[in-house]
């Protein structure tokens, strides 16, 4: 499988439950100008996403590996 590819999409989506009823939520979407992936990292709540980042697939993997880093080294 090629690391820029993802065979699943329909798995390709998940939710973070926050306080106050506000979900993040990272998905793979397609773009529709350029149709090229990236992942969309947004705070929802009630369908209305608010802040949202678009992140390179090919830096998906770095982004986790220094969340969890950050997270180890701050004990958390």
């Amino acid at each position: 499988m090629d690391e820029d590819t993802f065979e699943d999409v329909e798995a390709a989506y998940h939710e973070i439950k926050m306080g106050g009823g506000w979900y993040l939520t990272i998905s793979l979407e397609t773009s529709e100008r350029y149709e090229k992936e990236y992942v969309e990292i947004a705070k929802e709540r009630g369908g209305q996403k608010r802040g949202r980042f678009n992140l390179n697939p090919k830096y998906a993997r770095q982004l986790g590996e220094a969340l969890i880093e950050f997270a180890d080294s701050n004990e958390l």
